[in-house]
Formats: C-alpha cells, sequence, structure tokens
C-alpha cells in the first residue's frame, strides 16, 4: 500500500519541491528539463500536489479517467473563503464543469451533443468571418509602426470569434472576457480572501448570463451553440437547461482565453527565432506547422490537475487515493524521448503533433480544431500585411501568476513605415 502523502514528500525525489515555484511562468522550462531527469514525479509540499513531470506519464494519466478523476480540474487551488461562498451561494451559482471535469456516462453523453453542435463544419463555415475579424483588428494598427500585439490583437480576436458561434453580441465582449479573467485567477490563482471576494462577485454575473443565454434561445431560437443545444432538448435529447449553461460557462471561459494565449506565446516565439518568421513567409504551406510547434513549444497550458480515486503508481511512484495530482504539460511537450532536440522552436518538425497542448484521452480540449484555424487565419493575414514585424527591443515581458495558464501581459511589436 503506498504510504500517506507526508511519508513520500521525505523520499529523494521530495528535494525537487524546493526549487518547484508553481506560480513561476517567465521561464519554467529549465526547472521542467531537470524534473524529466532528476525528478519526474514528486511531492509539492506547497501545494499538496503529486507534480508529474515526464510525456509517458502524463498521457497515460490523461488516458486513465477510472483512476484519475478530472473533477478538481476547474476546482479552486486556493479553497474559497466563507464570504466568498456566501456571495456565490446568495447570488445562485450553480455552475458545474461542461465537460472538462465531468465524467461518463454524463461526459460522453453531453460531449457527443456539443461536438456535433460545435465542430469542424461550423468552423471551417465561418472561416471568412475569421479572416475578416483578423483583417479588422490589423487594421486598427497597420499605419502605426507598432502595437501591443497581446492587447490589440491576441487579446479580442479569439473572443470575437468565439462569441459570434456562441451567439454573444459584440457589445458584450469586454465583460464576458473581464469575466473569464476573473475565473482563470480565482480558480488558477494564488488569491488572498479580499482578491476571492471580488471574483466570487464576477463569477456569479458570469453564470447568470450563461443561463440568460439559454432562456432566451428558449424565447427566441438561434443558429449558434445554446441555439443548437436547446433545439436538440426540444427534439428529444438528454442535456438539461443546466447543463447547456454548464457548457456555455465552459466553452466561452476555454474557447478563448486558450487561443488569445496561443497566439500571443507563438507570435512571441516566431519573432524571437526570426529564421522560423521568415521562414512562414516563403513557405506559407508551413503555417499549419508553424501553428502545432506553437503549441508544442510554448502551450498555453502548461500544467493541469487530476485527483487519484484509488491507490495508484505514476512512473513507479506510489500514488495514494485522493491525492491531488499537477500534469506538467509545458514538460511533457519538451520530453526528450518524444522530440528531437525538444528545446529548438522549429517549424519544419515532423514530431510536433505528438504534443499534449490540448490534454490526451476523453477530455481532449473539443474547441482544438477552432484554435488551430484562427492562428493559422491569423499568421497567413499578419506574414501577408505586415511582414517586417519585430518584438520592440528592450521589453521584459511579465506573465499572469497562477499555476496553468501562461498568459502574457503584453507583447509590443513594430515594424517600419513604408
Amino acid at each position: 500500500m503506498p504510504g500517506s502523502a507526508a511519508q513520500l514528500a521525505r523520499c529523494p525525489y521530495s528535494d525537487a519541491a524546493k526549487d518547484f515555484d508553481p506560480f513561476e511562468m517567465r521561464d519554467p522550462f529549465p526547472f521542467y528539463e531537470w524534473a524529466r531527469a532528476e525528478a519526474p514525479v514528486f511531492f509539492s509540499d506547497e501545494l499538496k500536489y503529486f507534480v508529474v513531470a515526464r510525456h509517458a506519464d502524463i498521457k497515460a494519466v490523461f488516458d486513465d479517467w477510472r483512476t484519475f478523476s478530472s473533477e478538481n480540474a476547474q476546482a479552486p487551488l486556493r479553497p474559497m473563503c466563507e464570504e466568498g461562498k456566501r456571495i456565490m451561494r446568495e447570488g445562485g451559482f450553480t455552475a458545474y464543469s461542461g465537460l472538462s471535469a465531468r465524467v461518463p456516462p454524463d461526459h460522453t453523453r453531453i460531449r457527443k451533443l456539443v461536438q456535433g453542435c460545435f465542430g469542424p463544419r461550423r468552423f471551417r463555415a465561418i472561416e471568412p468571418e475569421i479572416k475578416a475579424i483578423v483583417n479588422q483588428a490589423i487594421d486598427g494598427f497597420a499605419d502605426r509602426g507598432h502595437a501591443d500585439f497581446f492587447r490589440e490583437f491576441a487579446y479580442d480576436v479569439p473572443a470575437l470569434v468565439l462569441f459570434k458561434l456562441v451567439g454573444v453580441p459584440n457589445m458584450d465582449v469586454p465583460r464576458v472576457k473581464s469575466w473569464a479573467v476573473s475565473r482563470a485567477l480565482l480558480t488558477w490563482g494564488d488569491l488572498s480572501d479580499d482578491e476571492q471576494i471580488v471574483h466570487a462577485h464576477n463569477m456569479v454575473e458570469y453564470w447568470n448570463y450563461c443561463r440568460e443565454l439559454v432562456r432566451q434561445r428558449h424565447d427566441d431560437p438561434t443558429d449558434d451553440l445554446p441555439g443548437d443545444l436547446v433545439r436538440l432538448q426540444k427534439d428529444g435529447a438528454e442535456i438539461s437547461d443546466e447543463e447547456i449553461a454548464g457548457v456555455l460557462y465552459s466553452v466561452l471561459f476555454a474557447g478563448h482565453e486558450t487561443t488569445t494565449t496561443l497566439m500571443a506565446n507563438g507570435m512571441r516565439e516566431l519573432l524571437q527565432r526570426r529564421e522560423n518568421w521568415e521562414a512562414i513567409i516563403a513557405e506559407p504551406r508551413l503555417i499549419p506547422t508553424a501553428v502545432e510547434e506553437s503549441l508544442r513549444f510554448s502551450p498555453s497550458i502548461v500544467a493541469w490537475r487530476r485527483r487519484a480515486l484509488k491507490d495508484a503508481r505514476i512512473g513507479g511512484m506510489p500514488v495514494p487515493k485522493d491525492s491531488n495530482i499537477l500534469l506538467l504539460i509545458g514538460s511533457a511537450n519538451r520530453d526528450e524521448t518524444v522530440f528531437s532536440a525538444p528545446a529548438r522552436f522549429d517549424v519544419r518538425r515532423s514530431d510536433a503533433r505528438s504534443h499534449l497542448a490540448f490534454g490526451y484521452g476523453i477530455h481532449t480540449c473539443v474547441g482544438q480544431q477552432l484554435a488551430r484555424i484562427e492562428f493559422a487565419i491569423a499568421l497567413g493575414e499578419l506574414t501577408r500585411r505586415l511582414p517586417g514585424l519585430r518584438l520592440a527591443a528592450d521589453q521584459s515581458i511579465d506573465f499572469v501568476h497562477n499555476i496553468s495558464f501562461r498568459v502574457p501581459t503584453a507583447l509590443r511589436i513594430e515594424w517600419d513605415m513604408a
């Protein structure tokens, strides 16, 4: 029988915990490399989580949902304070995960319905609209010679695309984006009680907004994700209004925040390694590979959570029942046993698609194809219209303080005016 977490923390691998800062997003990759070699599974005293660094182990955990539950994937890292709980309870907050924290049979039932409404057919149909949104964003700064790519492009473009699919009016974009930030910080951040209270109010507003979208579709059917799900429900599909609202609660967050970060991190890597930017200008056929390499090399999500439902082993390490587990996706994506020269960013790489940026198994990201399409279109238009893009000199890029999302706070770019 595996021992307690405290006992396991005293094993040699626990030395890794002293050097592990789960909230450090500026450059976590040197630690990841060390952990893969020296401490592929260790216990973090700070988090009270087992931390997993190797691709094979992480993939195996993702794939075994019967042993490793996703129930904690969306749970606040720091327990909600009593005042925050009261605010959410009295505000009617009853949100549960749309998909990522559910397990079969509910997960299977809901995911099948969502995939039918939110899949490649609908994504391909809106490609012209995606291109128009991308070019409208470029128009906003093209004649200026400089921009904050994060704030003026990556922040809004994925949201405008997604909200069109979900039927959110453009005028609501700022507040839905604000709620998404609150959700990220409340779930994956390291917040004080006072900070939690602010975000608790926002979560109540966010959840009630999702419920209102569903109610509106009952009164006025529309051709969008909530409209499709309500229509299926009326035709006899087994999905409740609360479950539809839960899907929206998840999609309205995950469907654009991760793509925002993918675009910002991907552009940073391409422009820092100029030969890759020049390569996709010269050979646009390389753009899809550039998207995959961005997902591998600098993923939006560098860590994700699971919980052991029974005594288990990960990479030979005993993991007791009820243990929390942190999977270092950012480490898996640079595993030397999977990728050749993993520390090199290369848009001609042939093995990039082995990354785990979208997870693996039954919970793999349902909107991954949309993210790929959006970034590919963005790169196509940016390289066509502004081939001379470069990173602004002497900038220090900061990242949002949390354990899962590697989100830059700004990315200044510039180019010569003709």
